[in-house]
């Protein structure tokens, strides 16, 4: 298993990555350190994907040199996905950090627990 492990180390790394962002997206109370454990496993999911696109010993699908074949070249798809994802990522943080200023200039506090019960006193 260790050998294994030492192969696919950046897959390590990304689940490691992964399971540090989800943990303090669930533990954190304080809105913005949930919008950073979002972004890191954002990250890890990005690196898990250009773990699995990659392959030694080839280059990107740009044609040089006259060579087309299939086999000279990486699979752009997992590239392509990484991109849109992180276009997609920087636009639902916004997003969130945007609505979390609304949060604080309401509530004036940033605690996830404090704004919910701010909100139950206000439903009454």
């Amino acid at each position: 298993m260790g050998a294994n492990l030492l192969a696919n180390y950046g897959e390590a790394v990304a689940m490691i990555l992964f399971g540090i962002g989800f943990s303090n997206l669930l533990l954190q109370k304080n809105l913005i350190k949930k919008i950073i454990g979002l972004n890191i496993m954002d990250t890890a999911t990005y690196l898990f994907l250009a773990e699995k696109g990659y392959i030694s010993g080839r280059i990107a699908p740009i044609v040089v040199d006259n060579v087309t074949s299939v086999e000279a070249y990486i699979n752009p798809v997992p590239s392509g996905l990484v991109l849109t994802g992180i276009v997609v990522s920087v636009s639902v943080t916004a997003l969130m950090l945007s609505l979390t200023i609304r949060l604080y200039r309401r509530y004036h506090t940033l605690d996830m627990d404090a704004i919910s019960t701010m909100l139950k006193k206000e439903d009454r």
